[in-house]
């Protein structure tokens, strides 16, 4: 899935399911980013962007 094929509403769910991987303490930030990557056919460092854009713009479920 390409990065410019990505719609905010996508993006926001992809954020969202890192945070809660995340918020589980059950695996490491690198391994939640990989498990993400992987479960939405993207790459870490669109995993990254991503990250970055949702806590710049306090996306939900920081809101």
């Amino acid at each position: 899935m390409s990065a410019k094929t990505l719609t905010v509403q996508q993006r926001k769910s992809i954020f969202s399911a890192l945070v809660e991987v995340q918020d589980t303490n059950t695996v490491t930030i690198i391994d939640s980013k990989k498990e993400i990557a992987s479960r939405y056919r993207i790459t870490k460092e669109q995993v990254d962007l991503i990250e970055r854009e949702g806590l710049a713009k306090d996306w939900p479920p920081l809101a």
